[in-house]
């Protein structure tokens, strides 16, 4: 039996070939590290990035694949010495060796203080590094929220440093998650819901101590503009005293540690009595001199003033008097021609009025409802009727009805 590329009739063609070789390589090698320099380092447009690592002896080709690149700090630079952790394949297309490489370290800290300064400069260029966009921490905060992990130490000792310095404080956990590739994500949403939520006073954000890698969700951009963003005032407290990050240079206030910012943030309330305390005493103390030394001055000045009070007083009053004096003159001059004319008028409206009529002599026929009875056809014989008079009432019925007959058949 002839096996595969054992004889002519059998050959492999190259993209068989290539691929068996690929799938050898990659079965024999499960992950190792290599150093290397970087060169002709290149970012595809779908995210991947190619370059090459030498030494002094032999080169090997490079990829790492857009889903492995978040792992990785930052882009190598050209000749930066690099240990790199990756699986050996093969480019069938090409049958071209390669390393893809799911993580990749510098000598010292270079990745690591390269994306470190490519964030920094960019929060700076946006102006949310200045110092003058920082706010005040309140004084007296009624709620603090904590965004920290659910089971962490840090939690527990915020929690114990603000119970024993003010138990009356309300604290609101917001759970996130603080390392591992989830944690930038995760740390974004839970500051914008305490942002959307607005309940708290002020925000402790942070973690307890850890790696380089376990802190470095807090050297996230999109987790920097998030706490810049954030409308409450913030307080960063991420690992311990040497720790530093880019939370703490967009935060409102740097806390050494999760303790520290609870400190930071809720006072002592017996100091805070004892100050209102001291405060109000210094005010009365303030207010009683206040009143004597006014005492003592008015005493000592008393006569100039009441005198030169009453001279004022005359003076004002006189002026007062001619101003009354020159008003009241003006409005007897008004008013005389108006109160001919409002005379003449009212005599004209007593010639008028139904009264003045009565008072000369006639009277008015009403009947049973009140009405004016004005024509002759109005009354019946034996009906009742009203003659309005200027002086009172006459009841009188009616005997007769004569119609058209002339004023003089009364007589």
């Amino acid at each position: 039996m002839t096996l595969p590329g054992g004889s002519p009739e059998h050959a492999f063609t190259i993209g068989e070939f290539n691929a068996m070789v690929k799938d050898i390589l990659e079965g024999s090698f499960d992950g190792v590290w290599v150093r290397g320099e970087v060169t002709g380092f290149k970012p595809h447009s779908n995210g991947h990035w190619y370059f090459t690592l030498r030494d002094k002896t032999a080169q090997i080709s490079c990829v790492v694949w857009s889903r492995d690149v978040r792992r990785i700090p930052a882009p190598p630079d050209e000749g930066m010495q690099v240990m790199a952790r990756g699986k050996l394949s093969l480019f069938p297309a090409r049958g071209q060796v390669q390393l893809m490489i799911t993580s990749m370290e510098a000598e010292g800290e270079g990745l690591w203080r390269k994306q470190f300064e490519l964030t920094r400069a960019a929060l700076e260029k946006d102006g949310l590094l200045d110092a003058a966009r920082k706010r005040d921490i309140p004084l007296f905060p009624r709620t603090v929220a904590v965004v920290t992990s659910a089971d962490g130490a840090a939690l527990h000792d915020v929690i114990a440093v603000i119970q024993r310095r003010n138990p009356l404080v309300n604290i609101v956990v917001v759970p996130a998650v603080v390392q591992g590739d989830t944690a930038p994500d995760s740390l974004v949403d839970a500051i914008e819901r305490v942002g959307r939520w607005g309940g708290a006073d002020v925000v402790i954000i942070g973690r307890g101590g850890g790696s380089r890698e376990d802190l470095w969700a807090f050297n996230s951009e999109r987790v920097a503009r998030a706490i810049a963003a954030c409308p409450i005032p913030t307080i960063s407290a991420v690992g311990h005293e040497v720790d530093f990050t880019i939370a703490d240079l967009v935060a409102d206030l740097r806390a050494a540690t999760p303790s520290a910012a609870a400190e930071k943030a809720v006072p002592v309330l017996e100091d805070v009595r004892n100050a209102v305390l001291a405060l109000s005493q210094s005010i009365r103390g303030g207010a009683l001199r206040r009143v004597r030394d006014g005492g003592v001055r008015l005493r000592q000045h008393g006569r100039d003033l009441s005198a030169r009070a009453l001279r004022v007083t005359e003076r004002r009053r006189a002026k007062l008097q001619s101003m009354v004096a020159r008003l009241k003159g003006l409005s007897l001059r008004i008013a005389a021609p108006r109160r001919a004319q409002w005379q003449a008028a009212a005599a004209r409206l007593e010639g008028l009025s139904p009264l003045g009529t009565l008072a000369r002599g006639y009277a008015v026929a009403k009947g049973a409802d009140g009405r004016a009875l004005s024509r002759a056809a109005a009354f019946t014989p034996g009906s009742d009727f009203a003659l309005q008079l200027h002086d009172g009432l006459v009841r009188a019925t009616v005997r007769g009805v004569e119609l058209g007959a002339p004023p003089s058949a009364l007589r």
